[in-house]
Order: C-alpha cells, then sequence, then structure tokens
C-alpha cells in the first residue's frame, strides 16, 4: 500500500536549524525508499517555513516522478508564486495541491489582478487553480481540497466550481472515521479520492485546522482509525496528516 506521508515544514528559525534541516531530510529519504509520496506543505496554518523547492535543492533530495505533491496557496506576491512554480518545474515535481491557505499579518496575499480574475474581491483556491493550468498547463496534476465539516450543500458546491476550474483529484480534510460524505466523494467518477487519516491523538489541533470544534476522544486511536479508513474506501489513496515517524512509520506495512 503506498501512503501520501506529509512532512512536517522546517520553520525559518535559527533555533537547531541544521537538527531539524537533517530530520525533514532523514523523514524525506525515508517515505521515498519506503516507496510512498510526499507532501510538501505552503506555510501551513500561517507559520512561515521554508519552501518545499527550497528544501529539495538545498539538501539535495531526489524527485521522483508521481511522488511529490506540493501543495501552494494563495498568500504570496505573483512573483513569489512563480519562483515557487517554477523552480518545482525545474525540479520535475509534477502534482501540486492547490489552496486558499491560512495567512498571517506577515504574508501578502494574492491580488485578483495577479491570477487574471477581475471579477472577484478575494482570490480563492479557485481563481489560483484556473490561473495554473493557463500558465503551467500539463506541468503538473492539480488537486484540491473538500472539507467534510463544512455544512455538505456549501462543500459540494465549491467543489463542483474546483472542478469546473480543473481539479484532478480531490483530498480531504483530515478525518477520524469513515462517514455518508466520504462516502459520496468516493462515488464521484474519474476524479481520485485522497482520504486524508489524521494519525495525531491531539483532537484539539485538529478542531484548530479544520475550523470547527470536535468531540475529544479520549481512546482514540489513529492506527486503528487508519485500518478502518482502508476497509472502507479501498478504491481511495490515504494521505498521512502528522505521523509519528518514531512509532507509526514501521507498523504502515501491517496497515
Amino acid at each position: 500500500m503506498q501512503y501520501r506521508i506529509e512532512i512536517p515544514a522546517v520553520n525559518q528559525s535559527p533555533d537547531q536549524l541544521t537538527e531539524r534541516l537533517e530530520r525533514f531530510a532523514v523523514r524525506y529519504r525515508r517515505v521515498i525508499e519506503a516507496g510512498h509520496g510526499i507532501c510538501l506543505t505552503d506555510n501551513a496554518l500561517g507559520k512561515i517555513a521554508f519552501q518545499g523547492h527550497e528544501l529539495i535543492e538545498h539538501l539535495e533530495l531526489p524527485v521522483l516522478p508521481g511522488r511529490i505533491m506540493a501543495h501552494v496557496n494563495t498568500f504570496h506576491t505573483q512573483k513569489e508564486l512563480h519562483e515557487i512554480l517554477d523552480a518545482y518545474v525545474r525540479q520535475g515535481v509534477d502534482e501540486l495541491l492547490v489552496v486558499s491557505g491560512d495567512g498571517s499579518a506577515r504574508q501578502s496575499r494574492l491580488k485578483p489582478s495577479d491570477v487574471n480574475a477581475p471579477g472577484v474581491m478575494t482570490v480563492t483556491s479557485v481563481e489560483l487553480l484556473a490561473y495554473l493550468r493557463k500558465v503551467y498547463g500539463s506541468s503538473f496534476r492539480y488537486g484540491v481540497v473538500f472539507n467534510p465539516y463544512e455544512p455538505p450543500e456549501h462543500e459540494q458546491e465549491k467543489l463542483k466550481h474546483k472542478l469546473a476550474a480543473g481539479a484532478e483529484f480531490i483530498i480531504t480534510q483530515p478525518v477520524l472515521e469513515p462517514t455518508p460524505v466520504l462516502d459520496e466523494l468516493s462515488r464521484i467518477p474519474n476524479v481520485p479520492l485522497y482520504i486524508e487519516a489524521w494519525m495525531s491523538s491531539n483532537i484539539s489541533l485538529l478542531s484548530q485546522c479544520v475550523g470547527y470544534e470536535l468531540p475529544t476522544q479520549a481512546t482514540f486511536d489513529p492506527m486503528e482509525t487508519l485500518r478502518r479508513l482502508r476497509l472502507a474506501y479501498p478504491q481511495s489513496d490515504l494521505y498521512l496528516a502528522l505521523l509519528n515517524f518514531k512509532t507509526q512509520f514501521d507498523q504502515l506495512v501491517s496497515h
């Protein structure tokens, strides 16, 4: 079973930077050698971090076709956006997850004129995706996010716009169990679904990530959740968030 494994970004802080970079490289190579795919975030939760292309170049990490998925969000200047994506093209990264993102006061945000979208007030993942499809074409395979915690009708409508803009695959926000919403998503024809499994016992952090307060589960077992998701959705790939490389990584072969 091949998983897509998100490796936590390296924040731009001088504190123990050498050690944190080395840890990232070890995890990256470990995932690749095990035959899984890697997911590289883009300033997740608005925290400034090194971009994936910077880490790949600086640490001389391998890029295999179809094995590296980079996130890209709207919290960049147009110049920064193109610098990031041009670097990914040169390196051979060929999958993008296009998201609106979580910004901070320290970050710029794309303007509608930057992505040729004069009819909107704010650039979302829909406008960004449409723009990237026009500029970069088939250089990437493009994905979008579905939030199963939002009201279903609202999120389904957003998904229609994302698919119309050119989305080629869907990734859910992290989930804790099979649900009717996931059942429905898994039945969309010709659009691969990646179900994101939450691999941490910290449910409060998940609440922060998805924007909804989730009930605490005193006995939550991430590995059991992973097993249940695999059984419920055998045709869908699984994306793992906050995997513990010390205690969980070597168990993946049995799940």
